[in-house]
């Protein structure tokens, strides 16, 4: 373009010098010419030459082989391994209640006590002819040891006694339905009780929820695209956000059979006690379903993408160097590499997306 403007300026001079020598005038422009051309191309490597020394501030980060770990993320809610509903067994109005909401109570302690005062009567009564039956029988297996009476005698006393002991045995078998007993040891967790209250058995709001908070487990449900990888006995990571901690175990439990409706399978994990834990509070599993040992793990913003596939930068004393890869699973921000990278590359990093193949670099840190 400056040559054009140039040669324009020339052919303009020539046409209004016509009165001088036009070769000497020729030979003098083509002299001038000939410097500013130099000129021209002294520039023009100065600025080469500036651009071509230019370098770009990257991170990289150094391959080295150690344990890649895939993981399915799923959320899960804790859940109380023994966790009941205590009801009485016969209907019957409450005469009185023994614990309150936060007690612990114990397997088999009586909670509350319905009215069953007819029972009570008839147990008395019972007792009463129990106690009759007993004295009747041991005065007829005496005579009978003295070879007194007869062997029919006796039998008769032996089975009235028996009879009459599994009568009072019903009778308090009975009685003991308008009672409501606590079927595990734990805590009152809900009871909605008043003295008076007339009950029924299973009816809303007529029982006790016990729980045992000191045997909890995490139950959550994994998709069924996970099925082959998830199984009793994988490694998990538990993360309890609301309390902020968190611990790693084993999953305990892993169905088999596929739910037709959410597509899912159920899983369980039993967690150890802990004070800060509670029933239905938010777990985050993060379920270990692949682990190779000696793998090559690059973070993931180091690679590119293009047409032709996957591909670092790699850093060869201080040049941008192409590689194209091939990659596997990702995990917690790293890419599994399958193929195109060894030990020792130095992968760039931050910087990556604005380098191109022979550029120089300068490394500003490294990255872990």
């Amino acid at each position: 373009m400056k040559n054009l403007i140039y040669i324009a300026a020339l052919m303009f001079l020539a046409s209004c010098g016509g009165k001088k020598d036009k070769k000497a005038e020729l030979a003098d422009l083509k002299k001038q010419q000939g410097e500013l051309n130099q000129k021209i191309a002294k520039l023009q490597a100065e600025v080469g030459g500036t651009d071509s020394a230019k370098t770009m501030d990257v991170t990289v980060f150094d391959v080295q082989p150690g344990q890649f770990n895939n993981y399915v993320e799923i959320q899960g809610r804790i859940d109380a391994q023994e966790n009941v509903t205590a009801f009485s067994q016969a209907p019957g109005t409450i005469t009185a209640i023994y614990v309150k909401p936060g007690q612990h109570v114990s397997k088999g302690q009586v909670l509350v006590q319905l009215d069953n005062v007819v029972l009570q009567q008839q147990i008395a009564q019972a007792e009463a002819q129990v106690q009759l039956s007993r004295t009747l029988y041991q005065r007829q297996k005496n005579l009978w040891d003295q070879k007194i009476g007869t062997e029919v005698q006796f039998l008769q006393a032996q089975t009235t006694l028996q009879a009459n002991e599994k009568a009072l045995a019903g009778l308090k078998r009975q009685a003991d339905q308008y009672r409501i007993k606590s079927p595990i040891n734990g805590s009152i967790d809900q009871m909605d009780l008043k003295l008076g209250q007339a009950i029924s058995p299973g009816q809303q709001g007529s029982g006790i929820q016990i729980v045992n908070d000191e045997i909890l487990k995490v139950k959550a449900n994994v998709p069924e695209s996970y099925s082959a990888s998830v199984s009793t006995g994988n490694n998990v990571k538990i993360v309890f956000p609301d309390v902020k901690d968190s611990l790693t175990t084993k999953v305990t439990f892993a169905a088999k059979a596929i739910d037709p409706t959410s597509r899912s399978f159920p899983i369980e994990v039993k967690l150890p006690e802990r004070k800060s834990l509670r029933p239905n509070m938010t777990a985050v599993l993060k379920i270990s379903d692949y682990n190779k040992a000696n793998a090559l793990a690059i973070p993931i913003k180091a690679i590119q993408k293009s047409e032709n596939g996957d591909y670092v930068f790699v850093n060869v004393n201080g040049v941008a160097r192409q590689k194209t890869i091939k990659q596997g699973a990702v995990s917690g921000g790293r890419a599994e590499i399958l193929s195109g990278l060894n030990a020792g590359d130095k992968i760039v990093v931050e910087g990556a997306a604005d380098i191109e193949d022979g550029d120089k670099v300068k490394v500003l840190q490294g990255v872990n």
